[in-house]
């Protein structure tokens, strides 16, 4: 072609970078939040009987991958926490309603499969669109819990 450019890109060389080097705030990391979200707009509170601490951790950090608080019996997911409050009345613990608490994982099989490992009871309900499912089980407390998969939009 006639208007002498050549083919070759044109090449940059960078230089050394000269900036202001990065100085550590001392500030706590938080890192990746866990991989679950609760079906909720605030934190959320449930019941539980005394005693039952060690199991709720496995289930809830264990199994679903809460991350535990310091303190008393709280579990933090990607977007709220899961507060339990101790009823010290004898079992079964009062509930106001059967609804099931709603939590998304990432994996509704390999939850299914974790399930199944630790020998939680579940049950696998049809969603009301074709190809959605749940996973009904009761945590370690007796509250019923509804896993979903999580859904990017």
């Amino acid at each position: 072609m006639g208007n002498g450019r050549t083919s070759e890109p044109e090449r940059i060389e960078l230089g050394e970078a000269t900036g202001t080097p990065i100085v550590p705030d001392g500030l706590p990391r938080l890192g990746e939040p866990p991989p679950v979200r609760l079906v909720a707009v605030e934190d959320v509170r449930l019941p539980t009987p005394p005693g039952v601490e060690s199991a709720l951790d496995g289930f809830y950090v264990g199994l679903l991958r809460f991350r535990r608080e310091p303190g008393p019996i709280v579990y933090r997911a990607e977007n709220a926490r899961l507060r339990f409050t101790v009823v010290l009345d004898p079992p079964p613990v009062e509930r106001d309603g059967v609804r099931p608490q709603g939590i998304e994982v990432a994996s509704l099989r390999d939850a299914e499969r974790l399930l199944a490992d630790a020998e939680v009871e579940y049950d696998r309900q049809r969603g009301l669109m074709v190809g959605m499912y749940s996973l009904l089980c009761r945590d370690p407390a007796g509250n019923w819990v509804e896993l979903v998969e999580l859904r990017k939009v």
